[in-house]
């Protein structure tokens, strides 16, 4: 069910309580669900706590067999001999595709800087927001067309973000993107 989707973290939204047991909790369980991947983005915390918190995450990812990308951090991701990462597009307009990652993604927000960051080294790209969603309070989506339009121009692959659900994947897979991000619904998720 959530192979075409990529688990975007924020312990933030964690509902139990903001211990790090449960936060690391949730990501095991959605780690167990075998999403197209993860994506680390702990927006919030300093280089240093993001990789102390990125190693406890990569061997929880691994031992569930699923794929973890680290975000902004290129530092951590060389300090770790990790090889795959989520730069923001500014960022990797400044400091181009690093060194050693078999993996990089960015996330965009109209078609040409789709194709800059393609142009850029990008592997995939994350296009948003595409619905209203509570994490960009009072940004209207951008749409269904929006997100076609960004998969036409480019050839790498484009997944949807902003108030994606697992309801609405039929729609963004008729588009022609890959898949969809989630981020609330993987992080408030209950085990059944």
């Amino acid at each position: 069910m959530y192979e075409k989707m990529i688990a975007v973290t924020n312990r933030h939204l964690v509902l139990e309580n903001d211990t790090d047991g449960a936060y690391l909790k949730q990501l095991t369980y959605v780690a167990s669900l075998h999403p197209k991947a993860m994506v680390l983005r702990e927006k919030d915390l300093t280089e240093e706590k993001y990789e102390e918190l990125a190693k406890v995450v990569i061997k929880l990812c691994e031992k569930a067999g699923t794929t973890l990308i680290l975000h902004r951090f290129p530092e951590v991701v060389h300090h770790l001999g990790y090889d795959k990462l989520h730069l923001p597009l500014e960022m990797l307009k400044t400091i181009g595709r690093p060194e050693g990652l078999t993996l990089l993604g960015t996330s965009i927000h109209s078609v040409e800087d789709a194709k800059e960051a393609g142009r850029l080294g990008a592997d995939y790209v994350f296009a948003g927001n595409i619905f209203e969603t509570d994490c960009k309070k009072g940004l209207p989506g951008r749409g269904l067309e929006f997100l076609e339009n960004v998969c036409k121009e480019v050839d790498i692959p484009v997944y949807a973000i902003g108030g994606i659900t697992a309801e609405k994947m039929p729609q963004i897979l008729g588009t022609g993107a890959a898949g969809g991000c989630m981020m609330s619904g993987f992080m408030q998720l209950k085990e059944k």
